[in-house]
């Protein structure tokens, strides 16, 4: 049973928000590489712009950083298909370019996914990872609604072979899935398709353990977890905990116990630090149940927090969650996973913080109903696709065959400024907090630089 060690993304991505910086990790990276991990999932989602935006760190170097440490385990990293790690669809030769880049800076195994399980959404990425030498996984988001069943994830995993994928995960976002449903998941898939399956969820709702145990009586090749300090509410269930229950089980996860705590021990004092200055919120380790209901994945939930906390408005945290499956059934059901969990989350938020259902609509909900970001899952609400659309009809095709190249254009904007292909890359991702990435970065070189002039 491999073990996929998150502590460097979605762990803290789901706990703090993705403010730890590259210094906080650095001194245990050795160690981790020793623990026997199958991969170590350290890139994608949230990370990018967060180094950007608040570390101001180069992402891409901290990539190559990271990798310098790992002679034995792969680098794992989480992409969100044609959004890349944004929140709107990029051109072709920007995602081929981003993937290919990726591959050569270090990655090793890239999880691909789109937030509406639209595979015509992946399978530019999955192609581009696959031709630089890169293990492309290919996922279902998994949700519950009335029309997600076991014959539409088997339909999504046939796909997912079909695109040439080298394995599958089932990217269980919200925690929602139950042992019994992970058992007949796993085992319908590898009775269709021939790829080893992996199971990624979070203990948010309490299911997480259970649901990975039967993930592993039912054949999964590998599972998600969190080292012990930084899991747990809405990040996945511990390294260590699920390690000693599957040995006793007959499952060897390939493991070194003493290594788990030497990470763990390492951990302890960081997660103190964002504990003492307020970034690490007790609210987001408690169970919820009602997450079953509202479904709504770690890391929006302690951002919905951040977000309503900043408002002063964190009094309507109950109405938004109340607010938020309403919302998703208006939309046809789409899965809540990034983007689309931030749209939801947001227009909900919106809904309850002005007294009126859809008063004012975000322009990324506007796009989704006019079918840019692919097909919904089910049918949209007519009322709110006539308030959005008027007399137009949604697009029907891949919104991405519609854009024209991206790069060659970004790099001649920024000229000088940028020094390699991945700041080019960097920018198109995220253009305000690339620049002032750069702006930063080329004012700190100048004031190095006439400091070396004056000595």
């Amino acid at each position: 049973m491999h073990i996929t060690e998150t502590v460097l993304r979605d762990a803290q991505q789901s706990l703090i928000a993705t403010r730890m910086p590259f210094d906080d990790f650095e001194a245990v990276l050795d160690d981790m590489d020793k623990a026997g991990y199958h991969s170590i999932e350290c890139w994608g989602g949230a990370t990018f712009d967060s180094c950007l935006r608040y570390l101001h760190e180069d992402p891409w170097e901290r990539l190559r950083k990271i990798k310098s440490h790992m002679k034995n385990t792969k680098l794992q990293m989480l992409l969100r298909g044609q959004n890349l790690l944004g929140y709107h669809h990029y051109s072709d030769d920007t995602v081929r370019r981003f993937v290919r880049r990726s591959v050569e800076n270090g990655m090793d195994i890239i999880r691909i996914f789109d937030a509406l399980n639209d595979m015509r959404n992946i399978e530019t990425a999955v192609d581009e990872c696959l031709k630089a030498g890169g293990h492309a996984q290919g996922c279902i988001c998994y949700t519950l609604s009335p029309i997600h069943n076991l014959e539409m994830f088997v339909s999504l995993g046939k796909q997912i072979e079909a695109l040439g994928c080298n394995s599958l995960c089932i990217k269980d976002m919200a925690g929602i899935m139950s042992p019994q449903e992970c058992y007949d998941l796993v085992t319908a898939l590898r009775e269709n398709i021939k790829l080893p399956v992996y199971v990624h969820t979070h203990a948010t709702t309490g299911l997480g353990y259970m649901t990975y145990l039967k993930a592993a009586e039912a054949g999964a090749a590998g599972i998600d977890c969190a080292t012990s300090c930084f899991s747990g509410g809405t990040s996945q269930p511990a390294t260590e905990s699920l390690v000693y229950a599957l040995a006793q089980m007959g499952f060897d996860c390939g493991v070194d116990s003493k290594q788990l705590k030497k990470v763990n021990d390492f951990f302890l004092p960081v997660k103190d630090k964002f504990s003492a200055n307020g970034l690490f919120d007790p609210y987001v380790l408690s169970t919820k149940t009602d997450a079953l209901n509202y479904q709504i994945p770690g890391g929006m939930l302690s951002n919905l927090v951040a977000q309503l906390k900043a408002q002063n408005a964190i009094d309507k945290l109950e109405a938004v969650l109340e607010e938020t499956p309403r919302v998703r059934e208006d939309m046809g059901y789409p899965p809540l996973v990034t983007p689309l969990s931030q749209m939801v989350g947001v227009q909900a938020t919106v809904n309850v913080l002005l007294g009126e259902r859809y008063k004012s609509i975000g322009k990324e909900i506007k796009s989704y109903i006019k079918g840019e970001y692919g097909k919904a899952p089910g049918k949209i609400d007519p009322e709110l696709a006539k308030k959005v659309l008027g007399d137009e009809q949604p697009m029907t095709g891949r919104f991405a065959d519609t854009l024209k190249p991206e790069f060659e254009e970004a790099k001649a904007y920024l000229g000088g400024r940028a020094r390699s292909e991945e700041d080019v890359l960097s920018y198109i991702a995220f253009p305000q907090q690339a620049e002032q990435y750069f702006d930063r970065r080329d004012q700190t070189f100048t004031a190095s630089y006439s400091f070396k002039e004056v000595g």
